[in-house]
């Protein structure tokens, strides 16, 4: 009787898998991402580009397109009209920004626990989220009517205020949107400090309960630091969401009263659609989305460097 010794694990030659098996798992992969790429390719990034080339242009759709170099963009630097948009633009994502920031962790404080009530709070808050925005515009502006009788006016008027002129007003046009972007913005945010407030861990909080900490403090000293991730990510959606504004204002005051709430996005529409200078239209697009990418690169290395 004969023994046959197997060599040993280490010694023992894996099976190679055959080249064409190799092959065909990546090949299927990009065979599934082939129509969601060209639709990519055919909506977006052709667009970019083309954009990108129109705005070296003076565009002329009948008689040629007539190269003008960065004339576009002196315009838009110069002009008062893309200035005061400009700076109404980053107003109104400074302050929408920071205010759907703290009522949404006011509200995730409120709605935070295992109550079992509390999916229905929650799911009613984030309703303005999952509505359109159009819609949730043209119902701010009713209720932003100047009049005596506007539902707002009529609201302070049971404390002896008012009316107030909201939209209608040039001192007041753009904290009235502001107020509507951080009342649909809010509930967002407050789903992710949700999110953010499960994964602190319970036995910070017995243990500084248990240290004398006041309520206070333990918000301070443990909740904010556990906090500190959430708060990057949510600064970093809701400033480009604010530099991005468009349906708001253009619902509710379409850039008036005489331009006092007008944006980049608004104006690079009426340039480029109504005014039918895509050029210029184009170089504010490609403004835009410098000052985006600039943001999120300084949000991203801020981020770095304090952690």
């Amino acid at each position: 009787m004969t023994v046959t010794l197997s060599p040993p694990r280490d010694q023992v030659t894996p099976r190679r898998r055959p080249k064409s098996r190799w092959r065909r798992g990546p090949l299927v992969a990009w065979l599934y991402l082939t129509p969601a790429l060209l639709l990519f390719l055919y909506f977006k990034f052709i667009p970019m580009f083309e954009g990108l080339r129109m705005s070296f242009y003076e565009v002329r759709p009948y008689l040629g397109d007539r190269w003008v170099g960065l004339d576009n963009y002196r315009t838009i630097l110069t002009d008062s009209a893309f200035t005061s948009a400009m700076w109404h633009t980053v107003l109104l994502a400074a302050g929408t920004t920071a205010g759907s920031i703290l009522l949404g962790l006011l509200l995730a404080l409120l709605v935070e626990g295992p109550a079992r009530y509390l999916w229905f709070v929650r799911t009613a808050a984030f309703l303005p989220v999952v509505t359109t925005i159009a819609a949730v515009a043209e119902v701010w502006r009713i209720m932003y009517h100047p009049a005596a009788d506007g539902l707002l006016n009529s609201i302070i008027g049971w404390v002896g205020l008012g009316p107030e002129p909201f939209l209608a007003s040039e001192h007041s046009s753009l904290l009235s949107i502001m107020g509507m972007g951080i009342w649909r913005a809010a509930p967002y945010d407050m789903m992710i400090f949700v999110a953010g407030l499960v994964g602190v861990d319970r036995t910070l909080y017995e243990a500084a309960a248990v240290d004398g900490a006041t309520l206070w403090q333990r918000f301070i000293k443990v909740t904010l630091p556990a906090l500190r991730p959430v708060f990057w990510i949510l600064f970093t959606l809701a400033a480009i969401r604010g530099l991005r504004i468009f349906v708001e204002v253009y619902v509710m005051t379409n850039g008036g009263p005489n331009g006092s709430s007008e944006v980049l996005m608004t104006l690079i529409y009426k340039e480029g659609l109504q005014n039918n200078d895509l050029g210029l239209a184009s170089a504010g697009s490609l403004v835009l989305f410098l000052a985006t990418l600039f943001l999120t690169v300084v949000v991203q290395l801020v981020r770095r460097r304090s952690s």
